[in-house]
């Protein structure tokens, strides 16, 4: 049995976050402090919504900054991948944070419906155009990693959302101003709860399907089983599996019938560059098997560690 290591990642040339981790959590919770003094000065349920839903994206940017902190863990021998998995929780349980503050936002909204309060528009206006500039300063600093880590893309659709409903508490608060219609701040926190739940549920989806061992939704299984199989003297494939080891790390263990044991070194090497540049896959492992699992001369097949 040979190992190489060479092909893994083990996660030090990934950007680190943890800057901008800090500086959003430090942005949002002095604006979460200061809706809630306007929200209740000025009688807006808008932002008291808005506030709660930034409270809880407070409490989900430190729990994505701690899992991005433990992800950068060395192996022990008691976690062999480190704390990589972390990131995968950090992103379930911000989804189901957000899923959680949908139903109070909405059951006070329909409550407030029924019986409008009167709102200091002003107020709402400038509090919530600040928001507006806090919430995209935070998510601008979470724009390049959005595509790779679905921890920082939790962050990202978080702060963006935030910064679109913001606007549209501004936009909410000109029209009252100008017609008296207070029905409009219960109306715009209902639009609140639902911006929240459908980047809350789409988050929830993909980190539970992680979490569970499923294989990565840039990973097409299909397009990996053909790229192995086509590799030169590789006649079959089988017990292949792919998943992911952390939010911007994948894995991958697979079988290959390849009778002939000439050049298996060097298209082992082959096949792991190009998992790594056509998949992103980083932790590869690859069983020889000669003829149903049997090497020449009834030895175990090679298992080559990459």
């Amino acid at each position: 049995m040979s190992h190489d290591h060479g092909g893994h990642r083990l996660g030090g040339d990934r950007p680190d976050y943890g800057r901008a981790f800090a500086l959003g959590a430090a942005l949002n919770v002095g604006f979460v402090a200061v809706e809630v003094v306007f929200g209740l000065l000025s009688g807006s349920l808008a932002l008291l919504a808005d506030a709660g839903h930034n409270a809880g994206d407070v409490v989900g940017l430190l729990l994505a900054w701690g899992a991005h902190s433990l992800g950068q863990r060395q192996a022990t021998a008691r976690h062999t991948y480190g704390w990589r998995s972390a990131s995968i929780l950090a992103a379930l349980f911000n989804a189901l944070i957000l899923l959680g503050a949908v139903g109070g936002i909405g059951w006070e909204a329909i409550r407030r419906l029924s019986s409008p309060a009167p709102v200091a528009t002003n107020t709402v206006i400038w509090v919530a155009a600040a928001g507006t500039v806090v919430n995209t300063a935070t998510a601008l600093l979470f724009l390049r990693g959005r595509k790779e880590d679905l921890n920082v893309r939790g962050a990202f659709l978080h702060m963006a959302a935030d910064a679109g409903v913001s606007l549209g508490v501004v936009a909410a608060g000109l029209v009252i101003r100008a017609t008296g219609a207070t029905w409009l701040d219960p109306a715009a926190s209902l639009a609140i709860g639902v911006v929240i739940l459908i980047s809350g549920w789409d988050l929830f989806r993909e980190a539970l399907h992680l979490a569970l061992g499923g294989v990565p939704r840039d990973v097409d299984l299909g397009e990996v089983r053909s790229y192995l199989g086509g590799l030169p003297g590789v006649e079959r494939v089988h017990d292949l599996h792919v998943w992911a080891m952390s939010t911007t790390e994948t894995a991958l263990t697979a079988h290959l019938v390849k009778p002939d044991p000439a050049g298996d070194d060097e298209l082992l090497a082959e096949a792991t560059h190009g998992l790594e540049q056509r998949f992103d896959i980083d932790h590869v492992t690859i069983q020889w098997e000669r003829d149903g699992g049997t090497c020449p001369g009834n030895s175990p097949c090679q298992q080559t560690n990459i």
